[in-house]
């Protein structure tokens, strides 16, 4: 049996959870203890002993223990061949794997800007309002990045030809950014057909789901953001 280390609100330890999801691969979740104030604390001796990172994902499967989401999708989709997460073809994945370098760097950066939304605020404090200036920085750029994964979109119904960790990968920066009240889908109709299609499937619905349900525990309510799917 396979078992995930994984955070309430962890945009990477979910990504792990929607590929086992899509390869029917049965796995044992467990959640490390995680507040907006203290981050993850308590961790469990094996998230400290194999990741010298002591973040989460890290997953153990017989005595194969990894942690990066990114190793450990490439992992999975060796161990468990089908149904395949990556084209055929070395070129082919080299293209699939830099869209998923796209969604968890760069898409990510700007993301960061968001990320105190969540966390307990005074909305008429000076840090706040610098806090959300930085905020309104980097909508800009989320935005970009949008207009990015549309332009691809309008070519395909994924963004590797066939579903993909790519899809994974920028379905979590998109939901991201939705949930922390980013920049609105509508003017990007390929990429919120997309995001809408991906939602419909149910490793992705059961992740956002369990996401937004840990948020009405965890967060603090996001201004903007949707409360429930899609």
């Amino acid at each position: 049996m396979i078992t995930i280390y994984s955070g309430p609100v962890s945009w990477f330890s979910r990504k792990v959870e929607i590929a086992l999801g899509e390869k029917a691969l049965p796995y044992t979740q467990v959640l490390v203890p995680f507040s907006q104030t203290r981050g993850y604390y308590d961790r469990p001796e094996p998230v400290t002993r194999i990741n010298p990172k002591r973040q989460v994902p890290v997953l153990i499967d017989g005595d194969v223990e990894l942690y990066d989401s990114r190793i450990i999708m490439a992992y999975l989709d060796e161990a468990y061949p089908a149904p395949a997460m990556l084209p055929e073809g070395a070129a082919a994945r080299a293209r699939c794997r830099m869209w998923e370098e796209f969604a968890d760097e760069v898409m990510l950066k700007p993301i960061r800007a968001l990320m105190h939304r969540t966390e307990p605020h005074d909305h008429e404090s000076t840090r706040w309002r610098e806090l959300e200036r930085e905020a309104a920085d980097a909508m800009p750029y989320i935005a970009g990045h949008f207009g990015t994964l549309d332009d691809a979109l309008k070519r395909a119904d994924h963004l590797c030809g066939d579903f993909s960790v790519a899809d994974i990968a920028c379905f979590m920066a998109v939901f991201w950014s939705k949930r922390l009240a980013g920049p609105p889908l509508a003017p990007h109709k390929a990429l919120a057909a997309w995001y809408h299609r991906l939602l419909a499937r149910r490793s992705f619905a059961k992740a956002a789901d369990e996401i937004m349900a840990q948020d009405r525990v965890l967060s603090a309510k996001v201004e903007g953001a949707p409360e429930t799917l899609p």
